[in-house]
Protein backbone atom coordinates (compact mmCIF):
# COMPACT_ATOMS: atom_id res chain seq x y z
CA UNK A 1 0.00 0.00 0.00
CA UNK A 2 1.29 3.40 -1.13
CA UNK A 3 2.22 5.75 2.21
CA UNK A 4 0.04 8.07 3.47
CA UNK A 5 0.03 11.30 5.71
CA UNK A 6 -1.78 11.17 9.04
CA UNK A 7 -1.15 14.57 10.07
CA UNK A 8 0.18 18.33 9.28
CA UNK A 9 1.34 20.18 11.92
CA UNK A 10 2.98 23.78 12.18
CA UNK A 11 4.39 26.32 15.04
CA UNK A 12 3.04 30.03 14.34
CA UNK A 13 5.79 32.64 15.51
CA UNK A 14 4.37 36.25 16.99
CA UNK A 15 6.05 39.39 17.44
CA UNK A 16 3.51 42.56 17.94
CA UNK A 17 6.14 45.32 19.02
CA UNK A 18 9.55 45.59 17.16
CA UNK A 19 13.08 46.89 18.76
CA UNK A 20 12.55 50.21 17.78
CA UNK A 21 8.92 50.74 19.68
CA UNK A 22 6.95 50.55 16.39
CA UNK A 23 3.25 48.16 17.01
CA UNK A 24 1.23 46.12 14.79
CA UNK A 25 -2.26 47.91 15.22
CA UNK A 26 -3.72 45.17 14.19
CA UNK A 27 -2.53 42.83 16.88
CA UNK A 28 -2.02 45.74 19.57
CA UNK A 29 -3.98 44.43 23.05
CA UNK A 30 -6.25 46.55 24.15
CA UNK A 31 -4.59 47.75 27.48
CA UNK A 32 -5.27 50.46 29.45
CA UNK A 33 -2.92 53.52 30.20
CA UNK A 34 -2.70 52.54 33.93
CA UNK A 35 -2.27 49.37 32.92
CA UNK A 36 0.48 49.84 30.81
CA UNK A 37 1.62 51.78 33.10
CA UNK A 38 1.61 49.61 35.78
CA UNK A 39 3.73 46.65 33.68
CA UNK A 40 6.56 49.27 32.73
CA UNK A 41 6.92 49.69 36.49
CA UNK A 42 6.93 45.96 37.28
CA UNK A 43 9.49 46.06 34.51
CA UNK A 44 12.09 48.55 36.45
CA UNK A 45 10.78 47.00 39.87
CA UNK A 46 12.50 43.69 38.38
CA UNK A 47 15.31 44.84 37.14
CA UNK A 48 15.94 47.26 39.81
CA UNK A 49 15.17 43.83 42.53
CA UNK A 50 18.25 42.31 40.31
CA UNK A 51 21.09 45.14 40.49
CA UNK A 52 20.13 45.37 44.58
CA UNK A 53 20.58 41.42 45.07
CA UNK A 54 23.72 41.16 42.94
CA UNK A 55 25.11 44.39 44.92
CA UNK A 56 23.93 42.09 48.43
CA UNK A 57 25.08 38.98 47.23
CA UNK A 58 28.29 40.21 46.22
CA UNK A 59 29.05 41.95 49.87
CA UNK A 60 27.93 39.08 51.33
CA UNK A 61 24.41 39.98 52.51
CA UNK A 62 22.78 37.48 50.64
CA UNK A 63 23.31 33.69 49.19
CA UNK A 64 23.28 32.74 45.72
CA UNK A 65 21.18 34.52 43.57
CA UNK A 66 19.79 33.95 40.29
CA UNK A 67 19.38 37.43 37.84
CA UNK A 68 17.00 37.73 35.03
CA UNK A 69 18.50 40.26 33.36
CA UNK A 70 17.03 40.70 29.84
CA UNK A 71 14.26 39.03 30.78
CA UNK A 72 11.79 41.12 32.26
CA UNK A 73 9.40 40.96 29.25
CA UNK A 74 8.41 37.82 29.83
CA UNK A 75 8.06 37.70 33.71
CA UNK A 76 5.85 41.20 33.75
CA UNK A 77 4.04 40.28 30.76
CA UNK A 78 2.57 36.34 31.35
CA UNK A 79 1.91 38.21 35.00
CA UNK A 80 -0.04 40.65 33.60
CA UNK A 81 -2.60 37.99 31.38
CA UNK A 82 -3.05 36.11 34.79
CA UNK A 83 -6.50 36.24 36.77
CA UNK A 84 -6.14 36.10 40.61
CA UNK A 85 -7.43 33.15 40.55
CA UNK A 86 -5.38 31.47 38.41
CA UNK A 87 -1.64 29.36 39.85
CA UNK A 88 1.67 30.66 38.84
CA UNK A 89 4.18 27.86 39.39
CA UNK A 90 8.10 28.96 39.07
CA UNK A 91 11.08 28.25 38.72
CA UNK A 92 14.11 30.18 40.35
CA UNK A 93 13.87 32.95 37.67
CA UNK A 94 10.80 34.36 37.80
CA UNK A 95 10.57 37.31 40.68
CA UNK A 96 9.35 39.46 38.44
CA UNK A 97 6.41 37.47 38.14
CA UNK A 98 5.76 36.99 41.35
CA UNK A 99 6.30 40.62 42.14
CA UNK A 100 3.60 41.66 40.15
CA UNK A 101 1.35 38.82 42.06
CA UNK A 102 2.16 40.93 45.07
CA UNK A 103 4.87 39.13 47.11
CA UNK A 104 6.96 41.66 48.57
CA UNK A 105 10.28 42.25 47.87
CA UNK A 106 12.01 42.01 51.40
CA UNK A 107 10.04 38.03 51.39
CA UNK A 108 12.47 37.34 48.31
CA UNK A 109 15.44 38.71 50.40
CA UNK A 110 14.60 36.66 53.40
CA UNK A 111 14.39 34.03 51.23
CA UNK A 112 18.09 34.30 49.35
CA UNK A 113 19.74 35.47 52.99
CA UNK A 114 18.31 32.00 54.38
CA UNK A 115 15.27 32.64 55.89
CA UNK A 116 12.85 29.72 55.83
CA UNK A 117 10.11 32.70 56.12
CA UNK A 118 11.13 33.61 52.59
CA UNK A 119 8.61 30.51 51.32
CA UNK A 120 6.30 31.99 53.27
CA UNK A 121 3.37 33.36 50.79
CA UNK A 122 -0.40 34.47 51.12
CA UNK A 123 -2.43 31.84 49.99
CA UNK A 124 -4.58 33.84 48.39
CA UNK A 125 -2.01 34.98 45.95
CA UNK A 126 -1.80 31.41 44.51
CA UNK A 127 1.90 30.97 43.56
CA UNK A 128 4.54 28.57 44.62
CA UNK A 129 7.75 29.10 46.12
CA UNK A 130 10.97 29.50 44.49
CA UNK A 131 12.07 25.43 42.81
CA UNK A 132 15.51 25.37 42.32
CA UNK A 133 15.97 21.82 40.59
CA UNK A 134 15.50 21.35 36.74
CA UNK A 135 11.69 20.71 35.59
CA UNK A 136 10.25 19.33 38.59
CA UNK A 137 7.83 22.09 39.15
CA UNK A 138 5.91 21.05 35.54
CA UNK A 139 4.79 17.66 37.64
CA UNK A 140 3.47 20.03 40.12
CA UNK A 141 1.74 22.31 37.59
CA UNK A 142 -0.12 19.52 35.82
CA UNK A 143 -1.18 18.15 39.37
CA UNK A 144 -2.93 21.22 39.93
CA UNK A 145 -4.58 21.27 36.60
CA UNK A 146 -5.62 17.97 37.55
CA UNK A 147 -6.87 18.56 40.72
CA UNK A 148 -8.69 21.90 39.23
CA UNK A 149 -10.41 20.05 36.37
CA UNK A 150 -11.68 17.20 39.03
CA UNK A 151 -13.47 19.69 41.39
CA UNK A 152 -14.20 22.30 38.13
CA UNK A 153 -12.68 25.15 38.96
CA UNK A 154 -12.50 27.60 36.36
CA UNK A 155 -8.50 28.33 36.73
CA UNK A 156 -5.54 27.89 34.76
CA UNK A 157 -1.98 27.72 35.83
CA UNK A 158 0.90 28.84 34.27
CA UNK A 159 4.04 27.30 34.99
CA UNK A 160 7.43 28.71 34.21
CA UNK A 161 11.32 26.66 33.13
CA UNK A 162 14.14 27.64 30.82
CA UNK A 163 15.26 25.59 27.91
CA UNK A 164 17.60 23.44 29.70
CA UNK A 165 14.28 21.91 31.26
CA UNK A 166 12.86 20.39 27.72
CA UNK A 167 15.67 18.16 28.14
CA UNK A 168 14.86 16.81 31.53
CA UNK A 169 12.10 13.69 32.09
CA UNK A 170 9.97 15.61 34.27
CA UNK A 171 8.98 18.07 31.35
CA UNK A 172 7.82 14.92 28.93
CA UNK A 173 6.14 13.56 31.79
CA UNK A 174 4.31 16.97 33.03
CA UNK A 175 3.56 17.66 29.09
CA UNK A 176 2.22 13.86 28.38
CA UNK A 177 0.33 13.86 31.59
CA UNK A 178 -1.44 17.36 30.61
CA UNK A 179 -2.00 16.45 27.01
CA UNK A 180 -3.54 12.97 27.96
CA UNK A 181 -5.81 14.18 30.72
CA UNK A 182 -6.39 18.47 29.07
CA UNK A 183 -5.41 19.97 32.19
CA UNK A 184 -5.66 23.83 32.49
CA UNK A 185 -2.07 24.33 32.09
CA UNK A 186 -0.66 26.46 30.42
CA UNK A 187 3.73 25.82 29.79
CA UNK A 188 6.33 28.55 29.77
CA UNK A 189 9.32 28.53 28.36
CA UNK A 190 11.67 30.92 28.52
CA UNK A 191 14.15 30.16 25.89
CA UNK A 192 16.99 32.15 27.20
CA UNK A 193 19.74 30.34 24.79
CA UNK A 194 22.04 29.05 27.79
CA UNK A 195 20.94 26.17 29.69
CA UNK A 196 23.90 27.11 31.96
CA UNK A 197 26.98 26.62 29.93
CA UNK A 198 25.05 24.58 27.45
CA UNK A 199 23.89 26.31 24.01
CA UNK A 200 19.87 25.86 22.87
CA UNK A 201 21.59 23.99 19.98
CA UNK A 202 23.31 21.62 21.91
CA UNK A 203 19.91 20.89 23.40
CA UNK A 204 17.68 19.40 21.01
CA UNK A 205 17.52 18.98 16.93
CA UNK A 206 13.95 21.06 16.89
CA UNK A 207 13.78 23.78 14.68
CA UNK A 208 11.89 25.00 18.05
CA UNK A 209 10.79 24.13 21.35
CA UNK A 210 7.16 25.10 20.77
CA UNK A 211 6.76 22.55 18.49
CA UNK A 212 7.48 19.58 21.33
CA UNK A 213 3.83 19.88 22.36
CA UNK A 214 2.68 18.47 18.86
CA UNK A 215 3.83 15.26 20.05
CA UNK A 216 1.69 15.46 23.09
CA UNK A 217 -1.44 16.34 21.01
CA UNK A 218 -2.01 19.85 22.00
CA UNK A 219 -0.70 23.56 20.40
CA UNK A 220 3.20 25.10 20.80
CA UNK A 221 3.38 28.70 20.02
CA UNK A 222 6.54 30.58 19.56
CA UNK A 223 7.07 34.77 20.64
CA UNK A 224 9.57 37.13 20.58
CA UNK A 225 10.37 36.94 24.22
CA UNK A 226 11.72 41.14 24.38
CA UNK A 227 8.16 41.76 22.83
CA UNK A 228 5.70 42.18 26.31
CA UNK A 229 3.08 42.74 23.98
CA UNK A 230 3.38 39.99 21.98
CA UNK A 231 4.03 38.07 25.52
CA UNK A 232 1.25 39.32 27.18
CA UNK A 233 -1.36 38.67 23.73
CA UNK A 234 -0.22 35.21 23.55
CA UNK A 235 -0.60 33.97 27.05
CA UNK A 236 -4.07 35.99 27.84
CA UNK A 237 -5.27 33.57 24.99
CA UNK A 238 -3.44 30.42 25.83
CA UNK A 239 -4.74 31.06 29.76
CA UNK A 240 -8.25 31.75 28.85
CA UNK A 241 -8.34 28.81 26.67
CA UNK A 242 -7.02 26.84 29.19
CA UNK A 243 -10.47 28.20 31.86
CA UNK A 244 -12.85 27.44 29.23
CA UNK A 245 -11.54 23.70 29.33
CA UNK A 246 -9.96 23.66 25.87
CA UNK A 247 -6.82 22.32 27.47
CA UNK A 248 -3.50 22.97 27.85
CA UNK A 249 -0.64 25.17 25.48
CA UNK A 250 3.82 25.21 25.00
CA UNK A 251 4.27 29.42 25.13
CA UNK A 252 8.60 29.22 23.83
CA UNK A 253 9.58 32.68 24.58
CA UNK A 254 12.77 33.41 22.90
CA UNK A 255 14.56 35.96 24.75
CA UNK A 256 18.40 35.95 26.20
CA UNK A 257 19.92 35.92 29.49
CA UNK A 258 22.03 39.33 29.53
CA UNK A 259 23.92 38.44 32.75
CA UNK A 260 25.14 35.84 34.89
CA UNK A 261 23.46 32.35 35.38
CA UNK A 262 23.78 32.61 38.98
CA UNK A 263 26.31 34.73 41.22
CA UNK A 264 28.51 31.21 41.30
CA UNK A 265 28.26 31.55 37.10
CA UNK A 266 31.06 33.07 35.18
CA UNK A 267 29.85 33.33 31.17
CA UNK A 268 32.72 34.61 29.86
CA UNK A 269 34.52 31.04 30.29
CA UNK A 270 31.51 30.11 27.54
CA UNK A 271 29.62 32.04 25.52
CA UNK A 272 31.19 34.95 23.19
CA UNK A 273 30.58 38.64 24.33
CA UNK A 274 29.52 39.95 21.09
CA UNK A 275 26.31 37.51 21.04
CA UNK A 276 25.50 39.48 24.58
CA UNK A 277 26.24 42.84 23.02
CA UNK A 278 23.40 41.78 19.70
CA UNK A 279 21.13 41.26 22.33
CA UNK A 280 21.29 44.06 24.55
CA UNK A 281 20.33 46.09 21.57
CA UNK A 282 16.67 43.98 21.72
CA UNK A 283 16.59 45.14 25.35
CA UNK A 284 12.51 44.81 26.83
CA UNK A 285 12.59 47.92 28.64
CA UNK A 286 13.96 50.24 26.15
CA UNK A 287 11.57 48.41 23.57
CA UNK A 288 8.52 48.78 25.56
CA UNK A 289 9.42 53.07 26.86
CA UNK A 290 10.18 53.90 23.15
CA UNK A 291 6.19 52.44 22.90
CA UNK A 292 5.07 54.44 25.83
CA UNK A 293 6.30 57.57 25.29
CA UNK A 294 5.31 57.64 21.59
CA UNK A 295 1.78 56.58 23.03
CA UNK A 296 1.90 59.84 25.89
CA UNK A 297 1.61 56.66 28.50
CA UNK A 298 4.98 57.82 30.16
CA UNK A 299 6.63 61.37 29.47
CA UNK A 300 10.40 61.26 28.00
CA UNK A 301 12.81 61.10 31.51
CA UNK A 302 9.68 59.66 33.53
CA UNK A 303 11.66 56.20 33.72
CA UNK A 304 14.54 57.47 35.81
CA UNK A 305 12.16 59.32 38.10
CA UNK A 306 10.66 55.32 38.52
CA UNK A 307 13.78 53.82 38.93
CA UNK A 308 14.31 56.60 41.82
CA UNK A 309 11.72 55.55 43.69
CA UNK A 310 11.48 52.04 43.24
CA UNK A 311 15.16 52.11 44.36
CA UNK A 312 14.32 54.04 47.57
CA UNK A 313 11.42 51.10 48.36
CA UNK A 314 14.00 48.34 47.95
CA UNK A 315 16.36 49.66 49.86
CA UNK A 316 14.08 49.99 52.80
CA UNK A 317 12.72 46.12 51.94
CA UNK A 318 15.82 44.77 52.10
CA UNK A 319 16.84 46.33 55.64
CA UNK A 320 13.44 45.18 56.71
CA UNK A 321 14.77 41.28 55.89
CA UNK A 322 18.55 41.98 57.12
CA UNK A 323 16.82 43.19 60.64
CA UNK A 324 14.77 39.91 60.85
CA UNK A 325 17.88 37.94 59.83
CA UNK A 326 19.78 39.18 63.10
CA UNK A 327 18.05 36.56 64.59
CA UNK A 328 18.24 33.50 62.24
CA UNK A 329 19.30 30.18 64.16
CA UNK A 330 20.03 26.85 63.18
CA UNK A 331 16.40 25.82 64.37
CA UNK A 332 14.38 26.69 61.09
CA UNK A 333 16.40 24.16 59.44
CA UNK A 334 13.88 21.63 61.88
CA UNK A 335 11.04 23.76 62.50
CA UNK A 336 9.32 24.06 59.10
CA UNK A 337 10.37 19.88 58.16
CA UNK A 338 7.87 17.93 60.10
CA UNK A 339 4.57 18.61 61.46
CA UNK A 340 5.52 16.10 64.28
CA UNK A 341 8.72 16.00 64.90
CA UNK A 342 10.15 12.79 65.26
CA UNK A 343 12.12 11.94 68.09
CA UNK A 344 15.86 10.56 66.40
CA UNK A 345 16.57 14.26 65.22
CA UNK A 346 15.95 15.98 68.72
CA UNK A 347 19.27 15.24 69.02
CA UNK A 348 20.66 16.60 66.57
CA UNK A 349 18.02 20.08 66.74
CA UNK A 350 19.48 20.77 70.31
CA UNK A 351 23.34 20.11 69.25
CA UNK A 352 22.81 22.71 66.69
CA UNK A 353 21.45 24.93 68.61
CA UNK A 354 24.20 25.03 70.99
CA UNK A 355 27.10 25.28 68.65
CA UNK A 356 24.85 28.18 67.34
CA UNK A 357 25.07 29.79 70.95
CA UNK A 358 28.45 28.94 71.28
CA UNK A 359 29.37 30.45 67.95
CA UNK A 360 31.85 33.59 67.99
CA UNK A 361 30.15 34.08 63.87
CA UNK A 362 28.22 36.88 64.19
CA UNK A 363 24.40 36.22 63.85
CA UNK A 364 22.86 37.60 60.07
CA UNK A 365 22.95 35.92 56.98
CA UNK A 366 26.19 33.40 57.99
CA UNK A 367 23.70 31.00 59.68
CA UNK A 368 21.09 31.10 56.57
Amino acid sequence: MPEKIVGNFSVKHLSILDETGRVDTTLEPKLSTSQLKKMFENMLLMREFDQRSLNMQRQGRMGTYAPALGQEAVNIGTAAALEPTDWAVPSFREHGVMLSRGIKPSTFFLFFMGSEEGNRYPRKLHTLPFAVPCASQILHAVGIGMAAKIKKDKVAIAVYFGDGATSEGDFHEGMNFAGVYQTPTVFICQNNEWAISTPRKDQTKSATLAQKALAYGFEGMQVDGNDILGVYQSCKTALEKARSGQGPQLLEYLTYRLGIHTTADDPTRYRDEKECEAWKKRDPIDRFEKYLVAKKVIQPGERQELVKQISEYLKKESEKAEAICQNLTPDEMFTYMYENFPEILKPQREEALAQNNNSPVIKGVSHG
